[in-house]
């Protein structure tokens, strides 16, 4: 067999599950065969235009699977094992790896041509499936620099339970690493989507004493309790910078996390947050964003403000499913869905308009 069935993006508001030939192997590069793989909000920006990308182009960027063939210089795994790559699938020998940024391997802006939220200029890093090479929203997918991204998954965890570490998992987390989090800090998370939940867990792992979580949807705010919210915030129902400020005597949280990417939540997170606290945002924004210069203090305030790319590669893969296999987190009532690929148009569909309480689906080839 030498063709796969794959969905291929044709123009916004556009995608077809079409044939393509299944890619050649280089010496440092495996093939994958997908087994599980999702749809992210990511992708759903790439449908509607608002982040380009080729015609023609696979997208998808989570994959679970089992190595079909390996290039010849790939050392440390073996075909037939069961295993997952990163979202980010960074190279570890650029400037920006060797600099503490695997993430951001290969630069982080270049020139296109198209219109797109960072207003022509085309955010790239380690970012490769479903951005600048073919995705995993396919039967399979080609894995480059194998050997630093391939990660074996530990027997015994199913594909649904692994199947955010590639992104989400490792996205949210990092949310809640880059907060700053001190073991009794009170933590606000901004939106309880996919990545907003794992932001949820990550601040409980890394010590919260109190995660206030905030959505206008109950059936995320309930999953926000399970993932390990103590106080759950309606934004359809109260004020909730109001609501955040007189549950912390008016002294603001030590750090919100921003996980959507709209400007108000933007802005939210930052009205919250208290002098020298630290604003984590994990959005993709596709409009500018204005800082409110009295909740920043005129820029007075010792605020901190970080952003973040998903972190990618074998050891944070290794990690993050260490966290699953020990029962630390438990991701897998995240997957609320499942189609097979030939049906992912219709699964598109339902995640990009959020019925039917749907989280995340899993894709089956």
């Amino acid at each position: 067999m030498s063709m796969m069935k794959s969905l291929i993006f044709i123009k916004p508001g556009k995608i077809e599950i079409t044939e393509k030939k299944i890619p050649d192997v280089g010496p440092n590069d495996a093939l994958l065969k997908i087994t599980t793989t999702t749809i992210c909000g990511t992708d759903i920006h790439i449908y509607k235009g608002e982040y380009p990308v080729a015609k023609g182009l696979t997208i998808g960027h989570e994959p679970v699977g089992i190595i079909e063939k390996l290039g010849s210089a790939v050392q440390g795994y073996k075909e037939g094992q069961r295993v997952i790559a990163g979202a980010i699938c960074p190279s570890f020998s650029s400037y920006a790896c060797q600099d503490g940024f695997p993430s951001q391997d290969g630069g982080y802006i270049q020139p296109d041509g198209g219109t797109c939220a960072c207003h022509g200029y085309k955010a790239t890093g380690g970012w490769r499936f479903g951005n600048i090479i073919d995705g995993t929203q396919a039967e399979y997918v080609l894995v480059p620099d194998a050997q630093a991204n391939l990660c074996p998954v530990p027997d015994g965890l199913t594909d649904e339970q692994v199947l955010m570490c590639p992104d989400i998992m490792s996205t949210g987390f990092k949310g809640a690493e880059n907060a700053n989090i001190k073991i009794g800090d009170i933590v606000a998370v901004f939106a309880q989507g996919p990545i907003g939940l794992c932001a949820t867990a990550g601040a409980r792992l890394k010590g919260a004493s109190t995660i206030i979580a905030v959505d206008g949807n109950s059936q995320r705010l309930a999953m926000a309790k399970k993932m390990g919210a103590d106080i759950i915030l309606n934004f359809n129902e109260v004020d909730v910078v109001d609501e955040i400020l007189k549950l912390t005597g008016g002294r603001g949280v030590d750090s919100s996390i921003e996980a959507l990417g709209l400007k108000s939540t933007f802005e939210q997170a930052l009205k919250v947050l208290k002098p020298g606290g630290t604003l984590s945002s994990l959005g993709v924004y596709s409009e500018d964003l204005t800082i409110p210069m009295s909740h920043f203090a005129s820029g007075l305030g010792d605020h901190t403000i970080r952003t973040a790319l998903c972190p990618g590669g074998k050891e944070r893969m290794r990690r993050l499913m260490n966290v699953i296999e020990t029962g630390r987190v438990d991701l897998s009532e995240m997957v609320t869905h499942t189609y097979a690929l030939d049906n992912i148009v219709e699964a598109y569909d339902l995640f990009m308009n959020q019925r039917d309480g749907v989280l995340k689906i899993a894709i089956k080839p």
